[in-house]
């Protein structure tokens, strides 16, 4: 279940306090969704943000308002730094992705001088820190992890992340395949199709075009258990699955498959599930990207994720669609990498994971 209320704190002076350090005229605040301003100056700071860290810009107006939106308040909250002017200089977002695991995306104006943009990091790390407090207290927990994120190559985002207690503990490929027209045809039908045992089709659509409840709690099941041996992972209710990926500019109910094995006659077995999304592009055709990829362990050697590997990159190519992208761990425990190699698919950047567990301290108010 999603919790009823937010388990972040929602007043900015418990959390951050007066920070007589920012400049004089300067002030912490919040985003405001509605604002038109607001949005086009977090997108802008956002791009700033990525064209620095990787030599590109890939998100947009859609991607800012998952963040602040109030469609995502329930496990959400930000955070922003004005200048004099009322101008947003630096952004703040928390995510209460799942039991014990705070995302924290942290963003600071590249135009700043030095010792201003180190203080409006500080705010931020000083900010998440508190709301880690609040959403492991409402958890019940003893510790919560904040989990952030930087481009391999973002020297200055290092340098704050080192000097607020993080450690950086992985490494992601962001892998690109080329997508051509005729693999539209590389698999029979991307709806339905079987080879060597193995079925893999896109979960059912009732009559109200809603997909079927137990496909998706299918297609969550072996998620939850074929990731449950790698890094990081943390129990994330069906509830906050389906929540989370819905959110995404780029969902769509038609992107989900399942596969499953027919080993026994008019019992398949689910034992393996792919969730894609549309990826929007200003410059040429979208592309798609798998946001997961998972084989139960005891299905592991038929074939079945080149089959949905296979899927989704024909019906990348039935939609005229150019590329699907995905992230894979550095250090996967399956080497699903050689299997993405081997299908075509080539590192295009490398992104960071940084941790820092804060002690949850108080009496918990648990909830949700």
């Amino acid at each position: 279940m999603l919790p009823e209320e937010s388990r972040f704190e929602t007043g900015l002076v418990e959390v951050v306090g007066g920070y007589a350090e920012l400049p004089s005229g300067w002030t912490v605040d919040t985003p405001d969704a509605r604002d038109r301003f607001d949005v086009s100056r977090l997108t802008r700071l956002l791009r700033d943000h990525e064209r620095h860290g990787r030599g590109w810009p890939g998100s947009g107006v859609d991607d800012v308002l998952v963040e602040v939106s109030d469609t995502g308040e329930r496990m959400r909250a930000n955070v922003v730094v004005r200048d004099g002017d009322e101008e947003i200089r630096a952004w703040g977002s928390v995510h209460d992705r799942a039991g014990g695991r705070m995302l924290f995306v942290h963003i600071v104006d590249r135009d700043l001088p030095d010792d201003v943009a180190k203080v409006c990091s500080d705010v931020l790390f000083h900010w998440a820190e508190g709301q880690a407090v609040a959403v492991g207290s409402a958890r019940g927990l003893e510790v919560q992890q904040i989990d952030t994120g930087a481009f391999e190559d973002d020297a200055r985002q290092h340098d704050w992340l080192e000097g607020a207690g993080f450690d950086r503990v992985r490494s992601w490929w962001q892998m690109k395949r080329p997508v051509t027209p005729d693999e539209a045809t590389l698999v029979p039908s991307t709806d339905k199709w079987e080879s060597e045992g193995v079925r893999v089709r896109l979960v059912g659509r009732g009559a109200d075009g809603m997909p079927d409840h137990d496909d998706l709690r299918d297609v969550h099941d072996v998620l939850e258990q074929a990731f449950r041996d790698h890094f990081n992972s943390r129990e994330e209710t069906f509830d906050e699955f389906v929540h989370r990926l819905r959110e995404d500019p780029g969902h769509r109910w038609d992107h989900w498959w399942l596969a499953e094995l027919l080993d026994v006659p008019d019992a398949p077995q689910p034992v393996g599930a792919l969730v894609a999304t549309e990826v929007s592009s200003a410059t040429g055709p979208n592309g798609s990207y798998v946001s997961y990829i998972g084989v139960l362990g005891d299905a592991r050697g038929r074939g079945v994720a080149k089959s949905l590997l296979s899927t989704v990159i024909a019906d990348a190519a039935g939609r005229g669609r150019d590329r699907v992208t995905l992230e894979v761990d550095a250090d996967s425990p399956t080497g699903a990498d050689g299997l993405y190699v081997g299908m075509g698919w080539e590192t295009s950047y490398v992104t960071e994971s940084w941790h820092r567990d804060v002690p949850v301290t108080g009496t918990p108010r648990q909830q949700g």
